[in-house]
């Protein structure tokens, strides 16, 4: 079945927002897209077109209200003519760099995690190590839930929650569970599973961001001096149903960041210190990019005071790289500022005060796709300073 709801009314610069929460009404869609003012869903779910038509009126309704339209405000920009605008996923997969295990979750082959390891060096090498006395660690990839609890993930991104549990420790349940794979002669997705009955309530989630583990790692210290800054890298994880489609948006991902925890002069002022890095990162490698104000995509009721806030107070920066052949870009690094929030949360201290935070995030998959979307997998055709750098690695990492 396909419902089509009208749009009229909505600005245009939500859209996206809509179409992106729109995923997340039934289980059973299969399709979503927004023509002519219409958002088209395709669906094989048992609810009624009316019923899935007032999911979407009611996403409407939350992403209408505020008093701004998300207008972009563009920081820095830096327009290349790239020589490339084919469908770099598709030739990717044809021949054989990536394989594809399920929407958003891919298996990486070389030349591609080359890339991303040569990616990762420069992002250190190049905006990390600039800043004096960083430290690096290293974090797991599963959080307890009571520590993503502080960050209020639960109740700002419940979308995205990943969570992690086990069979109960009881023989008969083990054994009972083990005795009904074998049975249905293996692990069948659509088959009854009673998870009250067979599992405890989660302790842990993936991890959905680099940075939280760092606040938990500091909490109830008290800092020395004008603050630290770490840098580290983490398999993430967040769930984004039929988002997965979207060019980009990864199932399993590894974010870079650095992190500046300490006081509010010295955690701004590194925090513009990283965006001219970046901007003379996207200008040394020649990339089709953009710096813009942008704001985290809230998926709960209050997504427009938070949004809103995030803009007005200019606490989120995006750099976003163009993909030639959809006519879009996406954001591939984010600069971030948290004033207090995380240090009240997990009692960091700055003498009686509590630190505030920023943080600067480099998504190396997408930065990947990204720029061989610009430049293809043809190194001749890319830009000199990166190409040598990538050669000057290779040299270096054998």
């Amino acid at each position: 079945m396909e419902c089509v709801v009208s749009l009229e009314g909505l600005a245009s610069s939500q859209h996206g927002q809509v179409k992106y929460a729109a995923a997340f009404i039934d289980e059973n869609i299969r399709d979503i897209r927004i023509d002519n003012n219409h958002i088209y869903i395709t669906h094989e779910s048992a609810k009624s077109n009316e019923a899935i038509e007032a999911q979407v009126l009611r996403l409407i309704e939350r992403f209408s209200h505020g008093d701004f339209g998300f207008k972009e405000n563009i920081l820095f920009e830096n327009k290349v003519d790239t020589p490339y605008e084919g469908n770099i996923i598709s030739e990717l997969v044809d021949r054989k760099i990536i394989k594809i295990l399920d929407p958003g979750l891919f298996i990486f082959r070389e030349p591609f995690s080359s890339l991303m390891r040569f990616l990762d060096y420069s992002f250190v090498t190049k905006v990390a190590n600039r800043f004096t006395e960083v430290k690096e660690e290293s974090y797991p990839a599963v959080i307890h839930c009571d520590t993503l609890n502080k960050t209020n993930h639960f109740t700002s991104f419940p979308e995205h929650i990943h969570f992690l549990t086990h069979l109960r420790e009881d023989l008969d349940i083990i054994e009972s569970f083990s005795q009904s794979i074998r049975d249905a002669g293996g692990w069948k997705q659509d088959a009854p599973l009673d998870l009250n009955a067979n599992m405890p309530t989660p302790k842990f989630t993936m991890n959905p961001s680099t940075c939280y583990h760092c606040y938990e790692g500091l909490q109830n210290e008290t800092l020395e001096g004008d603050g630290l800054i770490v840098t580290a890298i983490s398999k993430c994880h967040r769930f984004e149903s039929r988002n997965h489609s979207d060019f980009g948006r990864l199932l399993d991902f590894s974010m870079r960041e650095i992190i500046f925890v300490g006081k509010p002069e010295f955690v701004k002022e590194n925090r513009l210190r990283s965006i001219e890095y970046i901007k003379e990162l996207a200008v040394e490698w020649n990339v089709d990019s953009l710096f813009e104000i942008a704001n985290d995509p809230f998926f709960t009721n209050d997504f427009q005071t938070k949004a809103s806030f995030q803009r007005n107070q200019e606490m989120k920066y995006e750099l976003r790289l163009n993909i030639p052949y959809i006519n879009k870009s996406i954001a591939c690094s984010s600069v971030n500022f948290h004033s207090n929030t995380f240090g009240t949360a997990f009692n960091i201290k700055m003498g009686k005060r509590n630190a505030v935070t920023g943080c600067v995030g480099f998504g190396i998959e997408r930065w990947a796709f990204a720029f061989l979307a610009q430049y293809s997998l043809d190194e001749a055709a890319w830009p000199a300073a990166f190409r040598e750098q990538y050669h000057a690695w290779q040299q270096k990492s054998l």
